[in-house]
């Protein structure tokens, strides 16, 4: 019976050396008599018992790595309080268990030093604005050196950049001064704009003022002349009318006896009048010349039309 259980036990400890069930995204590493022999794969590995052994377990999850704060001193002489967050994960396990004794806290100082070498070449205001090239620096740098380490350095992100409480202050004023700056330029250029508009209202309203006088002394013009085309033509057609009388029987002797009758009146008129001498004709006759004279020039009209 005790012999029995033995032989359990002793069975039980091979299968539990022989027998490996490594996880999901997990690599262990075996070795064989103190030497690398292999990296076990997720599933169920054998092994050979009291000879092989695993050495190393690793995760090959992506890892993220807090980098302590430290300060940096920026190109112009600026202490610089900053801190971030590096993500890596393990691609070689054989050279991760070899190629350094530690690989995380390797990845951690190299991130420290490669961030105060590059804060180091830049000034102060460009630490803020050039975070993305920071981050890509830090990445670059740490990757390179991680091949030997069995790690692949994914990217490393910027958390806090802390300035000493002085430049704070100063970099509040400096932008308290730029918005006020700001302030001071959109209010003139608001007036600017508001001399530019009622100059410009001003100058509209001028021209459509000089456009109405403008088209209103082209309508006075149109319509002075539209009177006289109007009176020419109402004199030329009363001509007309009056010389076609003339022609019609006793037209003639009608002008002459209108031509009298003006005559008289004219002669009446200058007689009332008190201030005006008036000499009469010693021989009447001579009125009646002046009446044949006026036929003649109506005769010599007709003619003529």
């Amino acid at each position: 019976m005790e012999i029995a259980v033995l032989l359990f036990i002793i069975a039980v400890i091979f299968v539990s050396r022989s027998i490996k069930i490594v996880p999901q995204q997990n690599a262990w590493v075996v070795e064989r008599l103190g030497k690398y022999q292999s990296s076990l794969a997720p599933g169920l590995n054998f092994l050979v018992p009291f000879v092989d052994k695993v050495a190393y377990k690793h995760s090959l999850k992506e890892i993220p790595l807090d980098v302590p704060s430290q300060v940096c001193i920026t190109r112009d002489n600026t202490q610089l309080q900053v801190d971030g967050i590096l993500y890596f994960q393990v691609t070689d396990p054989m050279r991760a268990s070899y190629g350094s004794s530690n690989y995380i806290m390797a990845v951690t100082q190299l991130a420290q030093t490669s961030l105060r070498s590059v804060i180091g070449k830049l000034e102060l205001d460009k630490t803020f604005e050039e975070r993305d090239m920071i981050n890509a620096q830090i990445v670059a740098a740490i990757d390179e050196a991680a091949l030997n380490w069995g790690v692949k350095v994914l990217r490393y992100e910027i958390k806090d950049l802390t300035p000493p409480a002085e430049i704070l202050r100063a970099m509040q004023a400096q932008i308290t001064a730029e918005r006020e700056k700001r302030a001071l330029i959109a209010a003139s250029e608001g007036r600017r704009q508001e001399q530019i508009n009622i100059a410009t209202g001003e100058r509209e309203a001028f021209i459509a003022r000089s456009e109405g006088e403008k088209q209103s002394q082209i309508n006075m013009a149109q319509g002075e002349a539209a009177a006289i085309i109007s009176v020419a033509e109402a004199t030329a057609d009363a001509i007309r009318k009056v010389a076609s009388a003339i022609n019609e029987p006793g037209g003639e002797q009608a002008v002459q006896l209108k031509v009298a009758e003006r005559a008289v009146d004219a002669y009446g008129k200058v007689a009332a009048d008190a201030t005006t001498t008036l000499i009469v004709p010693g021989n009447m006759s001579e009125l009646s010349a002046l009446i044949g004279t006026a036929m003649t020039l109506v005769g010599k009209t007709q003619a003529k039309a």
